[in-house]
């Protein structure tokens, strides 16, 4: 039998992250082969990823540019994922997740009746505008993908719901496991005994403003109120980010630093005390890290890590913030029993069996 095509394509750093594994994974089989793409929408944000994971791109699309907005990432992008995919015929086009990428990219291959293949497939909010525009990217891709890989039993029942066929749904578990393996095999940052860390990362487009303010008054509020704590913020590099961080943190103790390698991170990530987030892929990290996260936004597609105790939704109002930052530093030492809903770190393996299992 002949070796089956298989293009994988990603533009942001989560994705990168995710896919990295599944890549190594897919390009480890003999049956297959792997063809990269990156649409460089997270440009300098991938670069570090793919380097640790040693994965050169086949081909960049490039697509950045200086103040583009949604309009231009998704013309541009299925404008060059079409000659992409004419040119080369692959048997499957595998996407990840709910970006701009991995939507436009779908819709190219819809458009052309290539088979898509939807890792993390099924999440839902049920917002359509939180997260925005995730929300509706993840519904859409789900609508044109052949293949679902569904991290959890719930998200495969999201899909069953909607009245997807369940031959073409699989359980698969999260690939982040997967690349926590990758980068937790060196030491951990050294800590002080003494202090309360808390890793916060805020930056999504629907925080952006007010909201995103008042997440920050809040914090700043409980670093000047608990002295034991310490707080660090990997910043987003948007300007957006940057003008409520110059409104609201300007001198304060809050320790703001740039965006950090992804081993590095990973590593703060597991020596921490606490999360603040309004990320996606950090819930996901921090459930099957044990670590307690507070979720600076009102919906998410994630509700595993809610039942298992770890993640605590505080929106973005202040006084809700403060007090959860208040009675999770009475829990801080404790210990926190927790089931991992996203597996075992072979979700990679997984995947690439069924693709295989697939092959005619």
């Amino acid at each position: 039998m002949k070796k089956s095509n298989i293009t994988v394509v990603f533009g942001t750093r989560p994705e990168a992250i995710k896919l990295c594994p599944l890549i190594l994974e897919l390009k480890s089989r003999s049956e297959l082969n792997v063809r990269v793409v990156t649409s460089g929408q997270h440009k300098e944000l991938c670069r570090e990823v793919l380097e640790f994971f040693g994965i050169i791109p086949d081909l960049d699309l490039n697509i950045m540019a200086h103040g583009q907005s949604l309009f231009d990432i998704t013309e541009k992008i299925i404008h060059e994922m079409k000659n992409e995919l004419v040119k080369n015929s692959p048997e499957l086009l595998l996407v990840h997740g709910d970006t701009t990428t991995a939507f436009a990219s779908s819709l190219s291959g819809f458009y052309l009746g290539v088979p898509i293949g939807h890792v993390e497939a099924g999440l839902r909010s049920n917002n359509a505008f939180s997260p925005y525009p995730e929300e509706f990217n993840r519904r859409a891709i789900d609508a044109m993908s052949f293949l679902h890989f569904c991290p959890t039993e719930h998200a495969k029942s999201n899909l069953i719901f909607e009245g997807y066929e369940q031959s073409r749904l699989f359980v698969t578990g999260n690939t982040v496991v997967d690349a926590l393996k990758y980068t937790l095999s060196g030491p951990l940052p050294e800590r002080s005994d003494n202090d309360v860390l808390l890793l916060m990362t805020v930056h999504r487009r629907e925080n952006r403003g007010e909201r995103m303010r008042n997440i920050f008054r809040a914090v700043r509020q409980a670093s000047e109120y608990f002295k034991e704590l310490r707080v660090i913020f990997p910043a987003h590099p948007a300007k957006e980010v940057k003008d409520a961080i110059d409104s609201e943190l300007s001198g304060s103790r809050i320790e703001l630093i740039p965006p950090l390698p992804l081993p590095e991170f990973h590593r703060l990530l597991a020596s921490c005390d606490l999360i603040l987030t309004d990320s996606g892929g950090i819930q996901e990290e921090a459930v099957s890290l044990g670590k307690p996260l507070l979720l600076a936004r009102d919906t998410t597609e994630r509700p595993e890590g809610i039942d298992c105790g770890v993640i605590i939704p505080v929106g973005t109002d202040p006084e809700r913030i403060f007090n959860a930052i208040s009675d999770a530093l009475l829990r801080s030492k404790q210990d926190r029993p927790h089931t991992i809903p996203y597996g075992l770190g072979d979700a990679s393996r997984r995947i690439a069996d069924i693709i295989l299992s697939l092959r005619t």
